[in-house]
């Protein structure tokens, strides 16, 4: 696999797993069948291409930017969906992940 390939299976599965971060809300401590096999899924399938990305990208690297893209879906998908409030100093603390993901990239 290139390592082409390895960065774009590790984005797919950072947006993944906001996607299963946001199902879990969905599934209320998986009480809900529907969400809570949503939420199963897309864990199955976010944590399965991490470990794809792994087989070329350094795993200190694969799990921040993994982790990091994940915060990030988070907080925009609980402003859009939940109405949880976005203040300056959150889109500063943001802005500065998504900084340390680029630069993780560009460093490799």
């Amino acid at each position: 696999m290139s390592t082409t390939t390895a960065w774009i299976l590790l984005l797919i599965a950072g947006i993944l797993e906001f996607i299963w971060a946001t199902g879990l809300k969905y599934s209320e401590g998986f009480t809900k069948l529907i969400p809570s096999v949503f939420t199963l899924a897309t864990m199955g399938v976010s944590f399965y291409l991490l470990s794809l990305s792994m087989r070329v990208l350094p795993v200190g690297v694969s799990y921040t930017v993994w982790t990091g893209i994940g915060a990030v879906g988070a907080v925009i998908i609980g402003t859009l969906l939940f109405k949880e409030p976005l203040s300056l100093m959150k889109l500063l603390f943001l802005g500065m992940i998504i900084g340390g993901i680029l630069g993780l990239k560009f460093v490799e």
